[in-house]
């Protein structure tokens, strides 16, 4: 007879953006006369700018002629946008990495969900609270053990060194939900640690397009013996607008420890058919120069967003985290208030829609998140219901 897997039955009800989605949607059918300002999904809202546009349209042509008509992509990606992210994103930051170390995917959320299928059910994983949700979910659907590393205002939304012993550690930076970003010695101090520990890091770098702080790090590689120990996550669709078109990348390094860029080629190979032609053309020209100017403009336009959304909440006294490094504002509840309570309270007297902190672990208890991502006139109308 066949069974379940238990594991699951330890999942949250539903995972927290279709909750999110199920309320809004409740409170919509109650109230479909009033527009909903959406501050809450991390989802971009401008269109894929001239240059991806016609890199995009131009690989769909040639799927059309017999000639340049191209079937089944490599389940690592093509050459030409692997040596497009050598060269444009990490050859700036002194990092030298192989092709072959660098593995393009169809999104960081899938590849941070499914990098932990490689090792051990018995090893324990260190996941930050608060926290993107996946990296949780992902290691309880595999019945694995987790420690929790609270990030809170005494610490700056940095996660403490472990106290007990772990196999695997997940950070993000910039962080998401809280906006926070380690500095080059803060995350030092991690890579030694994992070298000590014999850990493996998994390193999201999803929103490293936002970073303007000096001292805060693109890429985990520019620290002194990451490799050995790190396995980094990056992604288009919030830096070039890709939410539609999924494409992503993660490096596995040949040093490592643990011979993961051999499993990862082998599990690629087995589970994934590659990311569409006409997408990774599309990603290799948000990589020319063109390409990274344009979409520059849109990084530009969504941290003004979170510049004019964070000065209306610092006005109204809620005191507000992040939005320097990365797109989100981490607000605490006015007093009296939990993230889902504000949350509610938002979207029915105010119509507008966020994310409460608790949807991200028990240390975002009394949090909401706000996204950038929206357009200027939302924000602006977002500003003026608020006030």
């Amino acid at each position: 007879m066949a069974t379940i897997n238990q594991n699951y039955a330890a999942l949250q009800g539903s995972y927290l953006f279709q909750e999110i989605g199920r309320r809004v949607e409740a409170f919509t059918k109650e109230n479909a006369k009033l527009r909903l300002i959406r501050l809450g999904i991390g989802d971009v809202k401008l269109p894929i700018v001239p240059s991806v546009l016609d890199a995009l349209v131009n690989a769909s042509r040639e799927m059309g002629v017999m000639e340049t008509f191209r079937g089944y992509p490599p389940s690592a990606g093509y050459d030409f946008l692997i040596h497009a992210i050598q060269q444009n994103e990490y050859a700036p930051l002194g990092v030298s990495l192989q092709q072959d170390e660098i593995f393009v995917s169809d999104g960081a959320k899938s590849d941070t969900a499914n990098f932990q299928e490689l090792f051990e059910t018995s090893s324990v994983a260190a996941i930050c609270n608060p926290v993107y949700p996946v990296y949780v979910d992902s290691n309880i659907m595999e019945g694995r053990n987790i420690v929790y590393l609270p990030c809170d205002a005494a610490n700056g939304f940095l996660p403490p060194l472990p106290d007990v012993p772990v196999d695997m550690i997940y950070l993000c930076s910039p962080n998401n939900p809280t906006g926070a970003a380690f500095t080059a010695a803060q995350l030092s101090s991690w890579v030694e640690y994992a070298k000590r520990n014999e850990a493996v890091i998994f390193y999201d770098a999803a929103y490293r397009a936002y970073i303007q702080s000096e001292q805060t790090p693109s890429s985990i590689y520019q620290i002194d013996g990451a490799k050995e120990v790190a396995v980094e996550f990056c992604s288009f669709s919030k830096g070039a607008g890709f939410t539609g078109l999924r494409c992503a990348w993660t490096v596995v390094p040949h040093e490592n420890r643990w011979g993961l860029n051999k499993l990862w080629a082998r599990r690629m190979a087995t589970k994934f058919n590659g990311v569409a032609y006409p997408v990774q053309r599309a990603a290799e020209a948000s990589l020319s120069p063109n390409g990274k100017t344009q979409t520059a403009e849109q990084i530009v336009y969504y941290k003004e967003n979170a510049c004019v959304l964070k000065e209306a909440l610092v006005q109204k006294g809620i005191a507000v985290f992040g939005g320097t490094d990365a797109p989100y504002l981490w607000a605490r509840c006015p007093e009296g208030m939990d993230g889902w309570s504000w949350f509610n309270w938002l979207l029915r007297q105010k119509g507008i829609v966020v994310t409460p902190g608790e949807g991200f672990g028990s240390c975002g208890a009394g949090y909401v998140r706000f996204s950038s991502f929206a357009t200027r006139e939302d924000v602006e109308e977002a500003v003026g219901r608020l006030t």
